[in-house]
């Protein structure tokens, strides 16, 4: 039987639907994405679930303002405190922790602030202020520049304090900072993830990690279909339940780069 046009169009319509059902748009941090990691899971995850994952790299404070705006049906970020206030505000449905690695200062070998030998992390921060050795910032409100700020406020360092020359605030994601630091010669602050994936490392060197306090969570936050109607909120749930799965796990921990592992699993289920 020959197919008529008004036939062959509601399929086309309908085959449409279908695919765009089976899409989900989920922001991400510049840092997971540099790491690589999503070039490994996301095949996986449209082989296991049909869910093929879209991803808009942006800092975590842009990615919780798309969440709040309902311009994506999930977020993949790491700053526990601004999530749960976007949970809180009725944003999100819930907050699910899935994976983690820490924070790094690197920075020149020579390591003229002699940062490698400190204490803590802020002592760390506080020796690069002494020697007003040139540091590079994120400066883009994104997860690791929250977390930097907080620890400049721990070291006793305010803005006003950090608005020297040796203060390079570059204003963009992780793999930028990177090159701009290596440009310089600066320190800058890190995750492991990033550091391990970046190429254009120069005379840069891994000087100070191990501080609990660089500890560094991801968690995985579906949009509220209550606050936002359109969003896909049951392939939100599906994706969930992959991540947090026994495939996720063997992924996540298997990621090596260089002999090192970039992230942990650590999802409840």
């Amino acid at each position: 039987m020959k197919m008529g046009p008004l036939f062959a169009l509601t399929l086309w319509a309908l085959s449409t639907v279908s695919a765009q059902a089976d899409s989900l748009k989920m922001a991400v941090t510049t840092s997971f994405h540099n790491s690589g990691l999503a070039e490994v899971l996301l095949p996986e995850i449209q082989k296991d679930t049909g869910i093929e994952v879209q991803l808009l790299v942006v800092g975590t404070g842009q990615a919780l303002r798309l969440g709040e705006a309902g311009d994506v049906d999930a977020i993949l970020v790491h700053s526990k405190a601004a999530e749960e206030e976007f949970v809180l505000g009725g944003f999100g449905v819930h907050r699910r922790e899935i994976m983690f690695n820490d924070f790094v200062f690197v920075g020149p070998s020579a390591d003229p602030a002699g940062i490698a030998g400190a204490a803590s992390a802020t002592d760390a921060l506080g020796l690069i202020a002494q020697n007003g050795a040139a540091f590079v910032s994120r400066g883009d409100d994104s997860g690791t520049h929250k977390k930097e700020l907080g620890l400049w406020a721990d070291a006793g360092i305010d803005a006003e304090a950090r608005a020297v020359s040796w203060y390079k605030e570059a204003g963009a994601g992780m793999g930028a900072s990177l090159n701009t630091a290596s440009g310089l010669n600066a320190y800058i602050m890190t995750d492991r993830a990033s550091w391990l994936k970046f190429g254009n490392k120069g005379d840069l060197a891994l000087l100070y990690a191990g501080d609990p306090a660089l500890f560094n969570q991801y968690a995985y936050l579906p949009v509220s279909p209550e606050m936002h109607g359109h969003v896909k909120a049951e392939l939100a749930l599906q994706l969930e339940d992959w991540l947090v799965s026994d495939r996720a796990r063997d992924l996540i921990d298997g990621y090596v780069l260089e002999g090192g592992r970039l992230f942990v699993f650590n999802a409840k289920r």
